[in-house]
């Protein structure tokens, strides 16, 4: 069976485009020999789960794309099932241009980062909003984050995509430096202690041999 990405990213100008630069036969083998990657596997599911944010793809009545960066907890990005990913949609600056586009054209498109170990997974499909669904939206909430959820929104798997690495640059979360240096900071702190106490005995030393020399005058 045909990867799927290549049904919807391969357009007939893609796939020109690919003919006329040598690539074409290449990316045919490739459609026609490998998996259908049309769902969320367990590897995926794993690479969602430490997410703290990601790029959500909407299209607008006038054609033109709109991407937007969505921000959270890590993990407040949710597998429901292999085909289905949501979460909750926080109060933001009310331009709702998301929830617009999503009511005249479903098709949306989530590309998924992982700057420290330079990767990168691309997910084709349609996305819709729901409001008014309290249990879904209990689903959704990460404990112990304090922002606002006006609705849910659900992602529609059709096709995902794991790109190389290459020009992927290396880049850390505040957490992940502060996980990084608490070992540093730990051993500074161990041997300013050190310091200190060394400091203490010399003073000490110091005071007694002062001491001794006044005595034996």
């Amino acid at each position: 069976m045909p990867r799927k990405f290549g049904e919807i990213a391969f357009t007939p100008l893609v796939q020109a485009a690919q003919e006329q630069r040598g690539s074409r036969q290449t990316y045919e083998r490739y459609i026609a020999n490998g998996p259908d990657n049309d769902s969320i596997t367990p590897k995926i599911e794993e690479f969602i789960a430490q997410l703290d944010g990601f790029y959500l793809g909407t299209v607008s009545s006038n054609g033109y794309p709109y991407i937007q960066f969505r921000g959270g907890p890590s993990g407040f990005l949710k597998v429901l099932d292999e085909k289905t990913l949501g979460f909750a949609d926080f109060s933001g600056n009310v331009q709702y241009i998301t929830v617009g586009n999503l009511s005249g054209n479903d098709k949306a498109f989530l590309f998924l980062m992982d700057y420290r170990h330079r990767k990168r997974i691309k997910i084709w499909g349609t996305a819709e909003y729901v409001e008014g669904d309290s249990a879904l939206i209990e689903r959704l909430r990460v404990p112990d984050y304090p922002a606002v959820i006006e609705r849910a929104i659900l992602f529609h798997v059709e096709a995902t995509s794991e790109n190389c690495h290459q020009h992927i640059p290396i880049r850390y979360s505040e957490t992940e430096v502060e996980a990084m240096m608490a070992p540093l900071q730990a051993r500074i702190a161990e041997l300013e202690q050190q310091l200190g106490e060394s400091q203490d005995v010399l003073r000490v030393h110091r005071t007694s041999s002062i001491t001794a020399d006044n005595t034996s005058h």
